[in-house]
């Protein structure tokens, strides 16, 4: 199903979006950051969504996180925020979570491999979350920032190694790392999440499809 996703939303109340949302789409995936947490809210989401016959996904939070922190208490608190979202996900039928892998240390270089190993630690206990709460996690990849883990089809499948989790192929992020080909052969049939935005190969500008300049037509090809 194609649906709509947009930071800009979380910015004022659910009740603000769901008609214009609900006009022109079927599904939405909802930003669960400041306006639209979904946690403690699932009645009210529930409610909204069904109500105008439509589905939903949901975008993990991700200003105040860190699954792969090098300190053990934001780590934890990390993976606790996730693990909330990933049960309110469950009582709205939620048909997906998305979820980004974490960060390398933004101050000490040559941290990223070792953020690897931390990431590691928490997919398995996402993993089990998801197995816990019946919902389908996706891990995203990352677009062209250096902090940013998952920006390569190889760092990605180090960190959700071991795992059985989806992946959430974002084709904006993997252009501005030239690596659209590399993440659908990598991943194929594991990719359970698509993200559809443009640019132009050096910045994550989230522009809309046709201002930039992927070939939509050969990458929805290589999907199909």
């Amino acid at each position: 199903m194609i649906g709509v996703s947009c930071t800009h939303f979380s910015s004022s109340p659910l009740s603000d979006w769901i008609g214009p949302v609900s006009e022109h789409f079927r599904h939405w995936e909802i930003f669960s950051e400041v306006d639209h947490a979904v946690v403690g809210r699932e009645a009210e989401i529930r409610e909204m969504i069904c109500g105008r016959g439509m589905t939903c996904s949901v975008h993990a939070p991700i200003c105040d996180l860190n699954v792969a922190a090098f300190t053990d208490r934001l780590m934890q608190a990390s993976l606790d925020v996730l693990c909330e979202t990933i049960a309110s996900a469950a009582e709205i039928d939620a048909a997906t979570v998305t979820i980004h892998p974490g960060l390398s240390s933004m101050s000490v270089n040559g941290t990223e491999e070792r953020a690897e190993g931390r990431a590691r630690e928490a997919m398995k206990v996402l993993e089990r979350a998801g197995r816990e709460h019946g919902v389908v996690l996706a891990i995203e990849n990352m677009p062209s920032f250096p902090f940013f883990l998952g920006r390569t089809a190889a760092s990605l499948t180090r960190i959700v190694d071991g795992t059985d989790l989806g992946i959430c192929f974002d084709i904006g992020h993997a252009n501005t790392m030239d690596q659209i080909d590399a993440m659908v052969e990598t991943f194929g049939d594991r990719i359970v999440n698509v993200h559809i935005h443009d640019n132009n190969g050096q910045r994550d500008e989230h522009l809309t499809i046709g201002d930039g300049g992927i070939d939509f037509d050969r990458v929805l090809g290589l999907l199909s």
